[in-house]
């Protein structure tokens, strides 16, 4: 029970966050999801529709694993993945903090954003990203069964393949800027030193 109710708090915590700052942003009449919209076309399109395909199965795969409550793993293995689900909601709630109004999920081709390097974007070039795989890493400890593992390394893999697209956007729209950025701190965890680049939080 205990760990059930672990695994309850840690994804209220998580979609509390992500579909709070979507109804935030839209009662100020942002547009927050972008995936698979916009007229997008080709490569992108698929890899966003698929992503957010996976991201939205992932989650009634994990409540029906919490609910069934049977783990054959070790307790300690649980707790540990209790902690990283947590991390994950901290992760994901700091990214989405410090963006602030300029979070969005998908690649928002045509409403400009500016590029955010301080706060959580200091230690992780894609903290929000960060945030999703240690939940299902989190997850997936705490209530290991196989269709839960497949469906969270599909949801992984989706989030990676959306990385390097929005890395590729980065780049072009920001230039310079974000590959001085790139180089200083790591696509999912660590930096170089300390970045001395735009310090806006937007």
């Amino acid at each position: 029970m205990i760990f059930q109710l672990m695994g309850l708090m840690a994804l209220l915590l998580f979609y509390g966050v992500y579909f709070g700052k979507m109804a935030a942003q839209r009662k100020q009449g942002i547009q927050t999801d972008h995936i698979a919209k916009g007229g997008k076309k080709g490569r992108l399109f698929w890899v966003e529709m698929t992503m957010k395909a996976a991201t939205y199965a992932v989650p009634a795969v994990e409540i029906i694993s919490l609910l069934s409550g049977t783990s054959r793993m070790p307790a300690l293995i649980r707790y540990l993945g209790a902690l990283a689900a947590f991390a994950g909601a901290a992760c994901f709630a700091a990214s989405v903090y410090t963006m602030r109004d300029s979070w969005r999920a998908g690649i928002p081709e045509g409403d400009k954003t500016e590029i955010v390097t301080t706060g959580i974007y200091s230690m992780s070039r894609n903290p929000a990203f960060l945030g999703f795989d240690l939940v299902y890493i989190g997850l997936l400890l705490m209530f290991f069964n196989p269709v839960l593992l497949v469906f969270s390394i599909f949801a992984m893999l989706m989030l990676h393949m959306q990385i390097l697209q929005e890395e590729k956007y980065m780049a072009d729209t920001f230039g310079g800027e974000y590959e001085k950025y790139r180089e200083h701190v790591y696509r999912y965890i660590g930096s170089k030193g300390r970045y001395g680049g735009n310090t806006n939080e937007t």
